[in-house]
């Protein structure tokens, strides 16, 4: 009989292969490094072992991913170990801070990461291990949850909506599917972070393969593409802290 941890990892092992063929790290079909069958070679071993992936990727399959192959995942495509094996935090990126429970040594501390523009684009914030008591944490009445992070704005791209200097609020989403075109997202790719209207761009397959982003001061700032890839993680817009 398989244990319920393993049934909940390999629960887990599905949701992040799919986020993985979103981004376009896995293509099934794909005969160019991409497939199922180099997947299968980089964790399993074996290329010809495309079946058992697909196994673990069967719900109603008693085959399920064990926790070796699970960590190796983790270091080959990026993704964070804490959620695949504990599921703790998101699937990629940065572990924000989780909710206060009763009892917490900290309890006062607040769920609501704040940072600069700068250390959060350039991945320069530590939130991991003893470090967490190094950085600013703080709550708002109505914000609840865990994985905010809250920075500053700097520049006119999005007046009058999002003026500069005005602290936004968001939230890590797991993907692009998450996304709702024309909302306010933060994206981070490559050492920079917009805040912009996003729109998904798909390719002639039918997958996001980028993501136009859309000023509100669209006098003075044109539309752009960024693109996505293994590098990108996406924040939704939960409260902007405008200055009085």
């Amino acid at each position: 009989m398989i244990r319920e941890d393993r049934i909940q990892l390999n629960n887990r092992f599905i949701k992040v292969f799919k986020l993985l063929e979103e981004r376009g790290d896995i293509v099934l079909n794909d005969r160019s490094g991409k497939g199922i069958g180099d997947f299968a070679e980089k964790i399993l071993g074996n290329r010809g072992y495309g079946h058992i992936v697909r196994a673990f990727l069967n719900e109603d399959d008693k085959r399920v991913i064990d926790y070796r192959h699970a960590r190796l995942m983790c270091r080959l495509y990026g993704i964070n170990e804490s959620y695949l094996i504990d599921g703790i935090g998101t699937p990629f990126g940065f572990d924000l801070p989780q909710s206060q429970l009763p009892g917490d040594i900290n309890k006062n501390r607040g769920n609501i990461l704040f940072t600069t523009t700068q250390a959060f684009a350039g991945s320069g914030v530590d939130i991991g291990g003893s470090a967490k008591e190094d950085n600013e944490y703080f709550s708002l009445p109505g914000v609840s949850g865990n994985g905010l992070v809250a920075f500053p704005v700097d520049g006119n791209s999005m007046e009058p909506v999002i003026m500069s200097g005005d602290v936004v609020i968001c939230r890590q989403i797991n993907g692009v599917h998450e996304i709702k075109d024309n909302e306010i997202y933060a994206v981070k790719s490559n050492g920079a972070l917009w805040i912009k209207y996003v729109q998904k761009v798909k390719n002639s397959k039918g997958r996001v393969a980028s993501l136009k982003l859309i000023s509100a001061n669209v006098l003075e700032h044109d539309p752009f593409e960024e693109e996505v890839n293994e590098h990108t993680r996406l924040y939704e817009l939960i409260r902007k802290i405008s200055n009085v």
